[in-house]
């Protein structure tokens, strides 16, 4: 029966899929059997942010918080936890794609399967289809990133060539199907909240566009491109309207972010971009012109920044009187800060990309050849300001991210998928290379040729194996009469690496050469052939990858677990009855500290997206009153009643209550900070200011205790309140008190005793808060540059805020209408399927 028949088609699919399934247990047998996690910074500082909300749900039976009290003195948390209840849908749509496999094995799982999906719309075989999607998965970047803790990034690249395979179908006329892929995937990427790895292929998906037009208008069928172009528009709006609620709130937020620009003046004018984030910013992690090399040789610039010492091949050739150096000195030495690894792609995945330039035929290689192109000159950012400064100054979004090296992941898309379609081309059609073998010799003399003379003469090509950072640390660091034969011992390790990987690479690229002679001589069948291939590109990748991500970067939940343990300092801390205060943690890098939060509301924090205001205020004030209150608290002894508190009063108006310090014995010592302004207070007068520059200029001038500064801007809210309110001298006997709060509201008793104006020590957020007065709405006001104020009428009082954004209600809805066309797509094609297999069985009777 034709039942039965197209489930045979689809046995070696399955295959395929099950094929995947071992691959990814494999890689992470024995951690995910032991249930150990990845203990990375990144991940763990996901952990202490996430504690707040995952109070709050419980509290709260399921319900989340918009807002984060736990960090950065409160901020919306849109980007901590991006879930609405219209994404509960497409939530559970991706854990069934991901076939519900376990944490780390769906990772690789379902970057496979995406792949799989591109190739099979390329009219690829399953076997073909699977070499492809191998290749594409262990691109040495994507392991990095979970062992990096960066899963979100992982994640959207996942979804992307399911993405774009949804585009391949609807040029090829299959509407429904491809319309409902690309609606789908697209909703998955958005969902997944990483929108810069979204972003940069928009660019590779507009050449591919173009390659289809091109060959739309070869054939003449420019009628049938448009109509497609019209489903993918259509499509990727239903998508992008399914993640409604994140997308139009983090856009929101994003204007209030270090995303949008500062408002201050005294920012470097050639550092500042058009309302994006800084030039310095967003090109300090940029991929080296010559580290560029690492597509085909992983150890170009030495890996990983990681300690010399634990590379034993290196170590080889240490001089011992410099064992101690080495465990200072990193492995890598490229132009990069620093670095989880390299970008690899594959020696012999590159000499097939090459190959495929030659033999493949169609406008899309020529699409591919530009992504790479591009992503590869976009990548080397500051070391290439002219096309930086381009895209930076006049395209779109392009300034809202940072680390521009990591758009070389459109060069790891296009590189495997242009050499998969080559391995396609050549078992199709053998005759075409066998009668163009100068192609293939070309082919691997750019990639194995040149791995062979890297590993002869690399001096020839890399001068110099130590960097500029290196050399000037070296000449302070080291003695004189050892800084020549520490340079030239460090060299030769250096040199021993990168030799050694360019050998390797080298031997990859013969083998894979040697295999398609083979299959050019008809000494083995096509099946062999790319069955030889795959497992070479696997093994190739696999090695490399263990560099990077391998058993040993696994730890037991009880380890990673016990970085959140109460410590007595905490403990100490927590038992303060105080209702609502905040605490500084000088024992860790305060502003890059995921830790604390989990337990405490913090003046720092770790997060990319940080309101841009309370950024202004860290670079301006609070870096230096961290160090002032740290001096402080030595010099009293821990005891800071009577101590000068001019130096670090912007703390004191944040509410610091609690100071963390590192004591010599290693443990944390907790010291209280008795000048701690409070929840809210009343001022006797406000003044108001022309702009941003002067606002926080005077910040630093005034008694915080009894003026407050603001922006000429929010002088009409004091005259709504009441005509030519002004605030007087604060009557003595009024008083203020927070009596509840939650991550989401806070209500204050308020006894007036005359019109007051009241100021919060809590950030200000312009969307989103419902603030009333005994029930009835009221209007805040920003104040010192990053508070709330308050007029307060005479009286007692009950004041609320309450962050209730009403604009989720709206998107949601809108979100909601989107995931009910995708659904009913889905039935269309369902049902279309079955009357095409009722034609057939009836034809076959």
């Amino acid at each position: 029966m034709q039942i039965s028949g197209n489930i045979r088609k689809l046995i070696p699919d399955l295959i395929v899929i099950a094929g995947f399934i071992i691959i990814s247990f494999i890689y992470f047998a024995p951690a995910v059997i032991d249930g150990r996690v990845i203990a990375q910074h990144d991940s763990l500082a996901a952990i202490g942010q996430g504690q707040e909300q995952r109070d709050y749900m419980e509290r709260h039976e399921g319900e989340r918080t918009r807002w984060n009290i736990s960090m950065f003195s409160g901020m919306p948390s849109y980007q901590m936890s991006p879930t609405y209840n219209s994404s509960k849908p497409l939530d559970s749509a991706k854990e069934l794609y991901s076939l519900f496999l376990p944490n780390y094995v769906y990772l690789m799982f379902i970057m496979l399967i995406g792949f799989y999906i591109l190739m099979r719309a390329f009219r690829a075989s399953p076997l073909i289809s699977a070499l492809g999607a191998v290749i594409w998965t262990f691109s040495s970047y994507f392991f990095i990133l979970i062992s990096a803790g960066h899963i979100w990034k992982f994640i959207t690249l996942a979804y992307i060539p399911p993405t774009i395979a949804g585009m391949v179908y609807v040029y090829r006329k299959r509407y429904l199907l491809g319309g409902l892929l690309f609606m789908i995937f697209v909703a998955f990427q958005i969902s997944a909240n990483h929108i810069q790895m979204s972003y940069y292929f928009l660019f590779l998906m507009l050449f591919m566009v173009i390659a289809f037009f091109v060959d739309a208008y070869k054939k003449r069928e420019l009628p049938n491109f448009f109509k497609a172009t019209g489903v993918l528009i259509i499509a990727g709006i239903i998508g992008v309207a399914a993640n409604s609620s994140n997308l139009y709130h983090t856009y929101e937020y994003s204007k209030e972010t270090m995303r949008g620009k500062s408002e201050l003046s005294h920012h470097e004018e050639a550092n500042t971009t058009d309302n994006g984030l800084e030039r310095d910013y967003i090109t300090a992690w940029s991929y080296g012109i010559g580290e560029t090399w690492t597509l085909l040789v992983p150890n170009t610039k030495g890996g990983a920044s990681v300690p010399l010492s634990q590379n034993e091949k290196a170590m080889s050739k240490a001089r011992p009187e410099y064992y101690q150096i080495y465990q200072q000195i990193g492995q890598y030495w490229g132009d990069q800060p620093g670095t989880s690894g390299p970008v690899y792609a594959g020696a012999f995945v590159l000499a097939l990309f090459i190959l495929g330039l030659f033999i493949v035929k169609g406008p899309v290689k020529w699409a591919l050849l530009t992504g790479t192109i591009f992503s590869i000159l976009l990548s080397w950012g500051k070391n290439f300001m002219p096309l930086t400064d381009f895209f930076i100054d006049y395209i779109p979004m392009y300034n809202k991210f940072r680390a521009v090296s990591s758009i070389l992941v459109v060069a790891e898309f296009c590189i495997p998928l242009l050499a998969a379609l080559t391995v396609k081309e050549i078992v199709h059609k053998p005759e075409v290379l066998k009668n163009n073998l100068k192609y293939l010799y070309i082919s691997l003399g750019l990639t194995g040729g040149l791995a062979l003379l890297f590993a002869i003469a690399p001096k020839i090509f890399f001068p110099s194996y130590i960097s500029a950072n290196e050399m000037q640390a070296i000449s302070q660091a080291v003695p004189p009469i050892h800084i020549q034969p520490l340079v030239a011992n460090l060299t030769e390790m250096r040199l021993s690496l990168f030799t050694a990987d360019a050998l390797r690479s080298f031997i990859i690229v013969a083998i894979g050469g040697l295999i398609l002679w083979l299959f050019l001589q008809k000494k083995i069948k096509a099946t062999w052939t790319v069955a030889g291939i795959l497992l070479l590109c696997l093994a190739d990748m696999w090695d490399v990858n263990r560099r990077y991500l391998n058993d040993d970067d696994f730890v037991y939940k009880s380890s990673q677990e016990q970085l959140f343990t109460l410590t007595p300092t905490d403990q100490h801390i927590l038992q303060d009855t105080t209702k609502y205060y905040r605490v500084l943690n000088l024992a860790t890098s305060t502003f890059n500290d995921g830790i604390t939060p989990y337990h405490h509301k913090v003046i720092g924090g770790y997060h990319a997206a940080k309101l841009r205001r309370y950024q202004d205020l860290i670079d301006v004030y609070l870096t230096d009153e961290l160090m002032n209150i740290h001096y402080a608290v030595i010099t009293s002894a821990g005891n800071l009643d009577s101590v000068d508190t001019n130096g670090f009063k912007v703390l004191n108006m944040l509410n610091t209550k609690w100071v963390i310090l590192p004591s010599q014995e290693g443990a944390n010592i907790p010291v209280e900070n008795p000048h701690a302004m409070g929840n809210a207070w009343f001022v006797d007068e406000i003044l108001f200011v022309n702009n941003a520059d002067e606002e926080i200029e005077v910040l630093g001038s005034i008694d915080l205790c009894s003026v407050a500064v603001a922006d000429k801007k929010y002088e009409p809210i004091l005259d709504n309140f009441k005509q030519g309110f002004r605030p007087a001298k604060a009557d003595s006997a009024s008083t203020i008190m927070l009596t509840d709060y939650d991550s989401d509201f806070l209500i204050y008793s308020v006894d007036a005793k005359k019109d007051e104006l009241a100021i919060f020590s809590e950030v200000y957020y312009p969307k989103g808060w419902q603030i009333t007065i005994d029930g009835e709405p009221a209007e805040m006001l920003r104040a010192n540059y990053t508070l709330r104020a308050l007029p307060i009428p005479q009286g007692k009082h009950t004041v609320e805020f309450r962050f209730d954004p009403e604009s989720i209600k709206v998107t949601d809805r809108i979100a909601y209408g989107a995931l009910l066309i995708m659904l009913l797509t889905a039935v269309v094609i369902f049902i279309n399927a079955i009357k095409r297999n009722k034609t057939k069985i009836k034809k076959d009777y």
